[in-house]
């Protein structure tokens, strides 16, 4: 499902190449998403995945059809200023909102290289018992969001966004596959 209402983005993209990025862990990337599309996670998400490719940085594009994800829905991120709010991107589309948010959590911790945002609420509300809860709201893909984000995450990999969704990192996709199998929160938006 294409998901459309994270559309004020806050920073600006410069392409260094619109070609597709052929990086080699593409195939993994789009792999990851076929899974949690099998586990019924996409339906009613607004989703953003992303894993450190070197310095460099995979995510999803905006508005992009997890179900039927291709090669140029993945944009390789060259580098990002939080400061200046500018960021040096290939790939044919623009990156998700979130992506400051993955860059910044990913600079910050050596033991994060991928990162799944969920902003689903079903998700939040079966978790909010289990998983330490940002405390304060915060704009979609700020640096405002990333230090709530990063302030939980001394409390564990997997966090939940105050009213938002959940947040999950890892050493690597699979780390994050194994976890979301673990709890269970597979089918929730079954009929």
């Amino acid at each position: 499902m294409i998901r459309g209402k994270l559309t004020n983005i806050a920073f600006q993209t410069f392409f260094v190449s619109r070609e597709i990025s052929n990086c080699p862990q593409i195939v993994e990337f789009i792999g990851f998403c076929k899974k949690l599309d099998e586990l019924k996670l996409l339906k009613d998400s607004e989703v953003s995945i992303s894993m450190a490719y070197g310095r460099r940085m995979l995510i999803n594009a905006m508005y992009t059809n997890f179900v039927n994800i291709k090669q140029d829905d993945i944009i390789e991120i060259v580098d990002y200023d939080p400061i200046k709010n500018v960021m040096l991107a290939i790939g044919k589309k623009e990156p998700c909102t979130e992506t400051p948010v993955h860059w910044i959590v990913q600079k910050a911790r050596n033991d994060v290289n991928a990162a799944v945002l969920f902003n689903n609420k079903k998700i939040f509300e079966k978790l909010y018992k289990n998983l330490p809860t940002t405390e304060n709201e915060a704009p979609s893909g700020t640096i405002d969001l990333a230090k709530e984000v990063l302030k939980k995450l001394r409390e564990g990999k997997n966090i939940l966004i105050k009213n938002k969704g959940a947040l999950f990192v890892g050493v690597n996709l699979k780390e994050i596959k194994d976890f979301v199998l673990k709890i269970g929160i597979d089918g929730l938006n079954e009929s």
